[in-house]
């Protein structure tokens, strides 16, 4: 993912709001590629109850940035990931993170449910 000019702060480096906005997009990106996410039609949603991210290195424009995403936790109606994003070519992550997804019923968002199926299908793959 290439940063942009805008992701840059007022220091010079790509700003921390910007690290939850890949880690949302590399959660979405999984969703999407297995088929567990339709943006407009899936009746369960996972709605996010935590996030929290560790900076260990700086990135800026006009850096590219790779995302890693392992599952750290399935349960019943709730997935952590385990994110991490590194910067151009470079094997030690610049941040790490972790997402956590609550699934509830769409129209109702707040009776939780069981994750579906292809989730929890997809997720076991990658469960650490």
């Amino acid at each position: 993912m290439p940063l942009r000019w805008m992701d840059n702060d007022i220091y010079g480096h790509m700003n921390n709001v910007q690290h939850y906005s890949l880690f949302d997009t590399l959660v979405a990106r999984f969703l999407l590629a297995h088929g567990v996410l339709d943006l407009k039609t899936s009746t369960e949603v996972g709605l996010v109850v935590e996030t929290g991210c560790r900076y260990h290195a700086p990135a800026a424009f006009p850096d590219e940035i790779t995302g890693g995403l392992r599952v750290q936790r399935l349960g019943g109606s709730s997935i952590t990931y385990a994110l991490a994003l590194f910067r151009n070519d470079e094997d030690q992550a610049i941040a790490e993170g972790h997402f956590t997804h609550v699934y509830v019923k769409r129209d109702e968002q707040s009776r939780t449910v069981p994750l579906p199926a292809a989730l929890r299908s997809a997720a076991e793959a990658l469960l650490a």
